[in-house]
C-alpha cells in the first residue's frame, strides 16, 4: 500500500504504550485518536479508556482497520471509527458533551494545522502527538534557543508543552527520511493570549520572528511603520531592551508586548498586525 497522505505506520509496542501512558489514561475517558491508519494504536488505547473516537482519512485503510477483516482482527466495541479528514471534523461533538483527550501520529505537513485545530475551545484536557523530531524541538524550546520561535511562542502562550520520548525512523512502517518525537500538550487553565486574540497573537509571533535577526527596535519599525523613539518608549514601557532579539525574550515579554503594540494601534490609528 502506498502512503499518499504522508502516513507511516507505528509498529513498536513499547513505544505505542508510551503514548498511551503519556495520555493518563482513565476508565471514562473520552479520546479522540487523529489517524488511526491501520488501527496499532487504538488497539493498545481501547482497553484502558472508556471510548475511542477514530479519525481516518484515507479510504482504502477502512477495511483494513475494524471489522472481522481488520489487518489485526476486529477492533474494540468502544472503538468508533469516523470516516473523513480530521480538520473538517468538530471533534468536541464527537464526544458528546464530554471532554475530550487528544492523541495522534499525525502527517507532518499537517502538523501546524492539527495543533491549531486541537486547541480551539472547548480545549481537550490533553494532547498528545507524534510529531517530526524538529517540531518536537520547537514546540518545547525555552527562550535563547536556537529552536525557539513563533510555533513555541503561539503553543506556550496557551499550553504547557513537554518531550515525551524519541521515535527513532526504524520504529515505523514505512520508515521516514527523519526521526520522531511524542510531545505531550496541556492547555493552560488561564491562557497568556485570550482565545479570540490568539490569531492575531500568531500573525505577530510570525512578523516578529520573519526578522529574528534584527534587533527588536529595528523589526519592530520595519513592522510597524513607527519611528525608532516611539519604538523604544514601547519597549521601555514592557521593560525589554531594545538591542534584545525575538527569540531571546519569554513568552510572557512576547505577550505583554503584543497587548501593548494592541493599545497602541487603537490608540493612535496605526494599522493592526
Amino acid at each position: 500500500m502506498g502512503r499518499p497522505l504522508g502516513q507511516h505506520f507505528l509498529t513498536n509496542k513499547r513505544l505505542l504504550d508510551r503514548i498511551v501512558a503519556a495520555l493518563e489514561p482513565h476508565p471514562d475517558d473520552v479520546v479522540i485518536e487523529v489517524g488511526a491508519g491501520t488501527g496499532t494504536l487504538t488497539r493498545r488505547l481501547a482497553p484502558r479508556v472508556g471510548r475511542v473516537v477514530a479519525l481516518e482519512r484515507d479510504q482504502r485503510l477502512l477495511p483494513l482497520l475494524g471489522g472481522e477483516r481488520g489487518m489485526l482482527g476486529p477492533l474494540p466495541e468502544n472503538v468508533e471509527i469516523v470516516p473523513g479528514d480530521a480538520l473538517a471534523v468538530e471533534w468536541h461533538a464527537l464526544g458528546r458533551g464530554r471532554p475530550v483527550k487528544v492523541v495522534g501520529n499525525i502527517p507532518y505537513y499537517l502538523t501546524s494545522p492539527l495543533i491549531e485545530k486541537a486547541l480551539q475551545p472547548p480545549l481537550p484536557v490533553v494532547i498528545v502527538y507524534l510529531v517530526q523530531r524538529e517540531v518536537a524541538d520547537r514546540l518545547t524550546a525555552v527562550p535563547g534557543s536556537k529552536a525557539f520561535g513563533a510555533l513555541t511562542a503561539g503553543v506556550q502562550a496557551v499550553a504547557a508543552t513537554t518531550r515525551v520520548c524519541g521515535v527513532p525512523a526504524g520504529a515505523f512502517s514505512p520508515p521516514p527520511r527523519v526521526n520522531s518525537a511524542v510531545v505531550r500538550i496541556v492547555p493552560l487553565e488561564q491562557p497568556l493570549v485570550p482565545f479570540a486574540e490568539q490569531r492575531a497573537f500568531r500573525d505577530f509571533l510570525a512578523a516578529l520572528f520573519g526578522q529574528r535577526r534584527k534587533q527588536l527596535r529595528r523589526s519592530l519599525q520595519n513592522i510597524l511603520s513607527l519611528a525608532a523613539p516611539t519604538v523604544e518608549q514601547l519597549l521601555a514601557r514592557c521593560g525589554i531592551a531594545a538591542e534584545r532579539r525575538p527569540e531571546t525574550l519569554p513568552v510572557q515579554a512576547l505577550v505583554q508586548l503584543f497587548h501593548e503594540i494592541g493599545a497602541l494601534t487603537r490608540s493612535s490609528g496605526f494599522r493592526k498586525l
